[in-house]
Formats: C-alpha cells, structure tokens, sequence
C-alpha cells in the first residue's frame, strides 16, 4: 500500500508554522487527556491535536476495519497490535481529512469543535503501556570513549562488541513522558581510596541521549526475527533519556551490569513518530570493521537521518544547547537490534521498547552524555549565564530534540523535558 501521507506537497488546512515538527505529512501518535477529562488516542498537526477516538465515532474510519473502541484507550498497544496496514490506512485517511483540498471536516464546525484541541488544552501521557524495556549500546563513538576512559584506550571495544549489538533489559515501571520531573537518585558508591562502599545522593547524574522504538506482536516463543523483516514489527520511534548515576554504576556494575544506576527513571517524547512518517529519510549506516554473522547482514538502508540536540536548562537561566548528534551514527540499527534480541526465540510484544543506547558522532561537541562532553568530569562546560557544569546539578532540565529534513520537509520528534529535583524528601513530597 503507497503511504500517500508522506507526500511532499500535501498542504493543510490547519495552520502550521514553517518550522513546525508535526506537518502533515508526520502524523505521529499519543494519548492524551482532553479539556473534559476525558483520555483519548490522537495525533498532531501543527499546535492542533486531534482527537481519533471522536473522529472515530463520527464516522470518518467507517470503511477501515477498526473496532469501535480502538481509540478510546488510554494506550495506543491494541492499535499497535493490528499491525503495519492498519497504521498506514489510518495515517493515509488522517492526511485525506486534513488535506486543504477536503473541505468535509474543515467547513464542520460542530464536529471540528468535538475533533480539535489546543495543546494547552490537553495532557500527554505515556503513549503506551510498556511490557518490555531493552537498552543497547550500539553507539561504536560512545562505546568507544567509555572503554577508553574507564579501560585500555588501545583496546577500548570489549572483544563481543563488534560482533553482537549488546544490551541489557531494563526498567519499564520507570519510563516516564517528557515534562515530569525525576530526584536526584541515591544508593551505593565507592569513594576514591576506598575499599568500602557508602551510601548516599548520586553526586555524577548524568543524561543520555538515546532513541527508542516501539514494537509490535511479533513472533512466537522460539521464533527469531530474521532482520530484513524486523521493521515489519517497528511501529515508531520517540526520544529517549535514559538517565544515568555514574558514581552508582562504577560500584555495581560488575559483574552482571546496570541495575539502580539505570533504572530510576528514563524520559520520552509522548509523540510516536511512525517508521513510514520517516520513510523519506533513510540512509546508509557506518560499513562493518569486522565481519557479522548471517543473521546480522541486512539489504538496503536500515538507518535513518534524524538532528539531535540536547540543551541544558539550570532553574533561572537560558538554556545552552551543549550537544549535536544524529541518530545515522547508530553502528548497530533497529533492525540488527530486533533481529539480535529475538534469535534465541525470546518474544517481543505490542508496546515493548528498545532503547538506541546512547548516540555519540565523531567530534567532541557530538558526545552525547556529561561523562563524554566532559571528559569525566575533566573539562567542564561553561553555560550561557556563566555557570559550569561537570554532571548535572539539582534543578536542572534537560531537554532533547530531535528532526528530519529533507527537500523541504521537516519531520520531528518535539522535545522530551525533564526537570532534576534533588532526592526524594518524604516531608516535602506530600
């Protein structure tokens, strides 16, 4: 089926600046709560959010095959579930409606009044109910500078790392949306000179820039992937902060991996941008340094062309954007990734998530962590009002953004904020 949503002279009839992340040929996806209080599935175009589960009863999908409370859930997984066809449909019939060309909605004022939000009339929520967590490390840069600055910098790759995307399963309770804020964590970390550990407020919280991307039903227990079908299963992609507390992970680590250092929080965009929204900009990825095995080696361009940035905002001052990235840098892609995860037969389902690991480019002003652009801690970064920054400081936001353009065309992810408050104080907190 044509993904006629995509083409690159639709207009529409609903007003979007010229730099907006969300045209009409976006059409991402994500739950929001309305002015009436009332949790609905809904889209994007331009500052109107749409409401599907109204659009829905009006009638505007009655010749899609949708049942009837497909959009009335306070989740998008059930949807997620029908599969890449019905997403296409519905994206396709989204453009139709909005399309300046159809004047059916647009001279409705009755049902225009039902369908159309201002975003400050609305409340994102976490688009998904999400079963499943999955972290990689797929960055070869980051992974690079981290055994380097923690290892032998002449052999700063692990010997799997060139042949395995590596990962580990994370924490999906502490999935949040952008806008809500995350304390300062605290646990064990071992103090210089020390051989006993100490308990206490992580003093090196640290961001990572990351995408995920959000999957489908796929597969039967035992049944792998193969890659060249893996993005079959890949509804979208968001924005992705995967917290960190560095002091925490060097402790607990070794020898089975990230645990509370990782797990206290993640942030994402609440706009899922569809994998055919981003059709348009695919790429090729970095060519292998060593030879992957059959079930890794894929055909065609597997990689996507996303701007990434990330700013630093402290409590009263500008913010300074400290890091520029793209997502193509990715050695190890969604598909390898999918493909990877399910070849010992582990299921994947509706609404699980897989995190890119964090995405660093080639030069220093690309890093894509504190502990890169900082060099642990070593070069501090100065801020626009002055102040300087090795980790991240309480009262600090931090803010990701990220987009496609091509030709004209822009595509985006929005932005995922998050607010650093200092550790949870049960007096304070009530």
């Amino acid at each position: 089926m044509q993904i006629s949503a995509n083409n690159p002279n639709r207009k529409s009839w609903l007003h979007v600046d010229k730099n907006s992340d969300f045209p009409i040929q976006n059409i991402p996806f994500g739950v929001f709560l309305t002015r009436d209080d009332i949790i609905t599935i809904g889209t994007r175009i331009g500052d109107t959010a749409i409401d599907l589960g109204a659009l829905h009863q009006l009638g505007y999908f009655d010749d899609i095959p949708l049942t009837d409370d497909i959009f009335l859930q306070d989740s998008l997984n059930d949807f997620i579930a029908d599969g890449r066809k019905t997403w296409r449909m519905v994206r396709n019939r989204i453009a139709d409606i909005f399309d300046e060309e159809n004047d059916t909605l647009k001279n409705n004022k009755k049902h225009k009044e039902i369908v159309l939000f201002r975003l400050d009339e609305i409340e994102m929520q976490l688009p998904v109910q999400i079963g499943d967590y999955t972290d990689f490390y797929s960055s070869i840069e980051h992974a690079t500078n981290v055994g380097t600055m923690f290892r032998d910098p002449d052999n700063a790759l692990l010997p799997n790392w060139l042949h395995i995307p590596v990962g580990y399963h994370g924490r999906s309770s502490s999935i949040i949306p952008s806008g809500i804020p995350v304390h300062r964590p605290q646990g064990q970390t071992i103090p210089a000179d020390s051989d006993t550990p100490v308990f206490g407020p992580s003093k090196l919280v640290d961001f990572e820039l990351e995408m995920a991307f959000i999957t489908t039903d796929a597969n039967d227990l035992g049944e792998p992937i193969p890659v060249n079908e893996a993005e079959e299963y890949i509804f979208g992609l968001v924005l992705f902060n995967d917290w960190s507390a560095r002091d925490i992970q060097k402790w607990e680590y070794v020898p089975l991996g990230p645990f509370l250092a990782k797990n206290f929080a993640s942030s994402i965009s609440p706009w899922i941008v569809t994998l055919d929204a981003l059709e348009p900009y695919r790429v090729e990825g970095p060519k292998p340094l060593k030879p992957q095995l059959p079930y890794l080696q894929y055909k065609g361009k597997k990689s996507f062309d996303i701007n990434l940035e990330v700013a630093l905002k402290p409590k009263t001052a500008k913010e300074t954007v400290i890091c520029k990235s793209n997502f193509k840098y990715m050695y190890w892609n969604m598909s390898q990734q999918l493909a990877h995860h399910t070849v010992n037969g582990c299921p994947v389902n509706s609404g699980d998530m897989m995190g890119s690991g964090t995405i660093s480019g080639p030069t220093p002003d690309s890093y894509g962590s504190m502990l890169e652009l900082t060099w642990k801690g070593s070069k501090p970064i100065t801020l626009e009002d002055g102040s300087e920054r090795k980790f991240i400081n309480d009262y600090d936001t931090v803010i990701m953004r990220g987009f496609c353009e091509k030709e004209g065309t822009r595509i985006g992810f929005g932005e995922v904020s998050t607010q650093l408050l200092p550790v949870y104080n049960p007096k304070k907190n009530k």
